[in-house]
């Protein structure tokens, strides 16, 4: 080792349901000050692009602002952005997320256009980087919200004006885009997603996602059918076809309106956020990393958070514990995806229920064990 005293990196996601990033990051030092009072530890809370991933920003050294958005069914809600050296970071799922449903779910009436007035408050800003962090959406509008928020206008067959929502797609006659905020030709536009599903199709954002946000199998038709005829339009008034791009599907194709109007690149949320962060400062420096988020499963191991760190850690060397309320894939499955170990509350409290009531107190356990690991 190449420290008088041992060095850890926390860098979890959000336990969902029970804490934020920071919390599981600081449960976990508290645990682990417990047995090693002076071991160093870096917190740098983590997120894949959907909700936390603002709060994490904000951890790195981002500030913080705040705007009045639309909720995903319309009503007034307090979001936040981050923001630092031009680069502004949005997070869809504050402004119009699922966690934003203060009523039952909605899946054909709710609307991305919280994302959009974020995104205009960033553009008012003079921000000239904008990162659309897609993930919890409650909405498959196609991203009509977002470009409505930004100033289009559709039109139904009448001329007669349409709320942007999943209900209203196969209605839409006209996209003008003509009244779009003016900077959006000017600003690069990034859009940070976990997934890699086209607009349409078996994988679509209506097939895979839509079921998640209430939708029945009948909706998930028409929502289809939606999509699809929306894709025809604005493809047509944009002079661009985005729908069969990774990660149009994504938010209820609030990646395909992005990448479509307004020519944003798609990257892994991951991968940017820890770019962003620039982890790569930390891992030069620690002997252990420890990630993780509430449930480890196949999804992680696909690319969400947790798995991002322990391949950026790999590459330093560096061995990766996760940890995590309960883990579902077997060990030969996350030993390849780089983790060395993994401790999941359900270890410790078999029952759900208090396992998310009591986290905090568990992590400090969990905090306590991994000191052990120490040298």
């Amino acid at each position: 080792m190449t420290h008088r005293r041992p060095a850890v990196l926390l860098a979890p996601d959000k336990f969902k349901g029970s804490l934020d990033a920071e919390g599981v990051a600081a449960a976990l030092e508290r645990g682990l000050r417990e047995v090693r009072p002076g071991v160093d530890v870096v917190r740098q809370p983590i997120a894949d692009g959907g909700d936390g991933t603002v709060d994490a920003l904000v951890a790195a050294g981002y500030e913080r602002r705040t705007v009045s958005a639309t909720g995903p069914t319309g009503e007034a809600v307090t979001a936040s952005w981050a923001h630092r050296d031009g680069t502004a970071v949005v997070e869809l799922a504050d402004a119009c997320g699922l966690n934003r449903l203060s009523g039952p779910l909605a899946p054909l009436d709710a609307s991305s256009r919280g994302l959009g007035d974020v995104v205009r408050d960033a553009l008012d800003a003079k921000a000239d980087r904008i990162v659309m962090g897609l993930g919890g959406s409650a909405s498959t509008d196609g991203g009509a919200g977002l470009l409505v928020a930004l100033g289009a206008v559709l039109r139904d067959a009448d001329g007669h004006p349409l709320e942007p929502s999943g209900r209203h797609l196969a209605d839409v006659a006209a996209a003008d885009l003509t009244g779009l905020h003016p900077r959006c030709r000017e600003v690069e536009f990034v859009v940070a997603s976990d997934v890699d599903n086209p607009l349409v199709g078996p994988r679509g954002a209506a097939a895979v996602f839509a079921p998640q946000k209430g939708a029945s199998p009948s909706d998930v038709a028409f929502l289809e059918r939606g999509l699809r005829h929306w894709a025809d339009v604005l493809a047509v008034t944009a002079g661009n076809d985005a729908r069969d791009v990774p990660g149009a599907g994504a938010a209820g194709g609030v990646g395909f309106a992005a990448l479509t109007v307004l020519g944003a690149v798609a990257r892994s949320g991951i991968d940017l956020v820890l770019e962003i962060v620039d982890l790569d400062q930390h891992l030069e420096h620690v002997d252990l990393v420890v990630t993780g988020e509430g449930s480890l499963d196949e999804q992680t191991l696909g690319g969400k958070a947790p798995a991002g760190v322990a391949a950026a850690a790999r590459r330093f060397g560096v061995p990766t514990v996760a940890v995590c309320g309960r883990c579902e894939v077997d060990e030969t499955q996350w030993v390849a995806a780089g983790f060395h170990d993994v401790l999941a509350l359900s270890s410790l409290e078999p029952d759900p229920a208090r396992s998310m009531r009591d986290a905090a107190a568990l992590l400090e356990r969990l905090g306590q064990r991994l000191a052990a690991r120490l040298s």
